[in-house]
């Protein structure tokens, strides 16, 4: 079958599979005019293909684990190899969880800011940040008219 077919059956884009084949993952053969042509068994590999994609793989991984997956035996390597990008994979979400508590804070602080945070709301506003440390207490605005 044609890229574009291939495509179509396995709910990808035509440039998917031009990576994919860039980065080992799949193959094709060549028409005299120089057309990729898939065999039926393409339809099933692209899916899976995409179902290690969607676990978190990079490409240079599937391609190590292909050898096992086309074998059908997995070999401890292998199992290394997965268990090494669980761990990246959590690491990853560890770091992400931090950056959004952070976020969090930022936001809480521009919804209710302090003169702690805001040097609009310092008195005077210019105030250097490094003196809101001492232990005086920051007058009153008055307020606005």
């Amino acid at each position: 079958m044609r890229i574009g077919e291939l495509a179509r059956r396995a709910g990808v884009s035509t440039r998917a599979l031009r990576y994919y084949e860039e980065q080992e993952l799949l193959t094709s053969e060549r028409t005299p005019s120089g057309q990729r042509t898939y065999p039926q068994a393409a339809v099933e590999r692209v899916r899976l293909i995409q179902q290690l994609f969607t676990a978190g793989l990079p490409s240079r991984t599937i391609v190590q684990l292909m050898p096992c997956i086309e074998t059908g035996h997995a070999s401890p390597e292998a199992f290394e190899l997965m268990a090494a990008e669980r761990n990246r994979i959590t690491t990853a979400m560890t770091d992400l969880a931090a950056a959004r508590d952070a976020l969090d804070r930022m936001i809480d602080i521009a919804i209710h800011p302090t003169p702690e945070h805001c040097p609009a709301l310092r008195e005077p506003a210019w105030a250097p940040y490094h003196a809101m440390d001492s232990a005086a207490p920051i007058p009153e605005r008055a307020p606005a008219i």
